[in-house]
């Protein structure tokens, strides 16, 4: 998150004017509760904290942590997963933010889709949140059209409402009143209170510490106060899909994949444009954290071309645009999904509209001469429709879109 300027000070409760007093650590912090609204101690971690003992953290009084799941359209945080199981162990609300590194409101979607496919199958207790605040030399308006993107399109996936994380600067001089809607997630360090929320009603978080400490990590972490609205309520959330009989995929057939050092399931998802959660259950993973190298892993395949997918336990239309390379957009429109958050086991999607264009998984001895030919199409073909970096490289269970 944001290093804003940092100021340790001392607890006190002014007795005629009840307010919140922020402190570096949580050992003597006491928050502030009132008839309507409970305040309780959070954090936000990332990988910079390293590994933490989510448990000691709980017995500090810490209810709430914000985990980051990554940045940009592709980068997950190395211990997302790590924090996400430990947490959820230790009993905490879980809540999750996106560091956005968009220049254009097309990546800003495809940052959304991405931080959506992250935390999909994830515990959510809190609104998921977009962190950004690197803005290079983007113009007003051009941050303000990034942003709506960013929360336009990760609301349309969660079903609710997203939360938007910034600080006191931006809210005086940045954010126009489009972000009013969303729950304010505001920081600013050395004060009681935020000294400004612009238009919004309230806030629902106040980080007010970068330099807190906190037991069961090491150094400095971000403090927190959160109230009860930043939770999600029960009536927000999407109503579950409904369960029908699993049909098999096309053609399946399964091939394995023995695991390298550097390996994570999550790297290896996205090689065969599969996901997570169907490796694990494939292979019976308990801990999607724990694999190790000389494991042999099962990899669901398509023995021939396809240009339909059987939606499986795990899927999301975000995971399926990535494993086909196309657009959620695309897959709505195609099979007329009113709701692109609901979609079900055993449910056939079409994916493309053209009959020419199929989707072909390698196997061994596949050359890109060798695919070109028999689709009669060109190498230089298949490199461009797959952004292949070296023609001479391609894997077994790679899959293709044929041009």
């Amino acid at each position: 998150m944001k290093r804003l300027l940092s100021i340790k000070f001392m607890f006190a409760i002014v007795a005629l004017l009840p307010m919140l007093i922020p402190l570096t650590s949580v050992n003597t912090c006491h928050a502030q509760t009132t008839s309507t609204t409970r305040i309780y101690q959070g954090i936000d971690v990332s990988s910079f904290q390293g590994d933490i003992d989510f448990q000691q953290v709980r017995e500090q009084g810490i209810e709430v942590v914000y985990i980051r799941t990554g940045g940009g359209s592709d980068f997950t945080d190395p211990d997302f997963e790590r924090n996400y199981e430990q947490a959820k162990a230790a009993g905490l609300k879980l809540g999750y933010y996106h560091f956005v590194t968009a220049r254009t409101t097309d990546e800003a979607r495809a940052e959304a889709d991405f931080f959506y496919s992250l935390i999909a199958d994830k515990t959510i207790d809190c609104y998921p949140a977009m962190d950004f605040e690197n803005f290079s030399d983007l113009t007003n308006s051009e941050i303000n059209a990034i942003a709506r993107a960013f929360m336009e399109t990760l609301e349309a996936r969660l079903g609710y409402t997203p939360a938007i994380y910034t600080d006191v600067n931006n809210i005086r001089t940045l954010w126009d009143s489009f972000f009013y809607q969303y729950p304010l997630w505001v920081a600013e360090y050395g004060v009681s209170s935020p000294q400004t929320i612009g238009g919004w009603s309230d806030w629902n978080g106040f980080q007010y510490s970068d330099t807190g400490s906190v037991a069961g990590i090491s150094g400095a972490v971000d403090l927190d106060y959160f109230k009860d609205t930043i939770f999600i309520r029960p009536e927000e959330r999407p109503e579950p899909s409904p369960e029908t009989p699993t049909e098999p995929s096309p053609n399946p057939t399964n091939q394995t994949y023995t695991v390298v050092p550097g390996d994570t399931l999550f790297s290896i998802a996205r090689r065969y444009r599969t996901t997570i959660p169907e490796l694990a259950a494939l292979n019976g993973i308990t801990n999607p954290n724990l694999i190790y190298p000389g494991q042999v892993l099962q990899i669901p395949t398509f023995s021939s071309p396809v240009a339909s997918y059987t939606v499986r336990s795990g899927d999301t239309l975000s995971s399926i645009a990535r494993r086909f390379n196309t657009f959620v957009s695309e897959l709505v429109s195609l099979n007329n999904i009113s709701n692109p958050n609901r979609i079900y086991p055993g449910q056939v999607l079409r994916l493309t509209d053209s009959v020419e264009r199929t989707f072909y998984q390698v196997k061994y001895g596949d050359t890109l001469s060798s695919i070109a030919r028999r689709f009669d199409t060109t190498v230089s073909a298949l490199v461009e429709q797959n952004n292949i970096a070296n023609p001479n490289l391609i894997f077994v269970g790679e899959l293709l879109t044929i041009p």
